[in-house]
């Protein structure tokens, strides 16, 4: 993986314990498990997209533009389809009896993405790269 790669999975492995101990606080009870459990699948799930972009971009620097193009494309509609099923999964469960919280903590898992891009901007704009 690349050194922002990297830098991205620490953060989100940095702010999970965050979530799920905000988490914590504010159910005061067992109840927060189903929030933290779909936080992990959440986290895991930014992870594995963090991953499959940074293959992606390296794959694609050693194909000509056309093919890049289309190629990355295809993986970031491929992402984007993960990223719903994942949330959908917990969504439907609901119907089943599950929770709520699981869905929530899938989403904030799944927003954690986002929140490790825009830090690695911030620390890449604080040292001028």
């Amino acid at each position: 993986m690349s050194d922002i790669a990297k830098r991205m999975v620490l953060v989100m492995c940095a702010s999970l314990p965050l979530l799920i101990g905000g988490s914590a606080a504010y159910y005061r009870s067992w109840a927060f498990l189903p929030f933290a459990g779909g936080a992990l699948l959440g986290a895991a799930l930014s992870v594995i997209k963090i991953i499959s972009l940074d293959r992606t971009v390296k794959k694609a620097m050693d194909m000509e533009a056309q093919r890049a193009g289309n190629y990355v494309r295809a993986q970031g509609l491929l992402r984007f389809l993960l990223t719903g099923l994942a949330l959908a999964l917990p969504a439907f469960a609901i119907r089943w009896g599950v929770p709520p919280g699981l869905f929530w903590g899938t989403a904030a898992g799944v927003l954690m993405h986002q929140i490790a891009v825009y830090s690695m901007k911030l620390s890449m704009k604080k040292s001028g790269r």
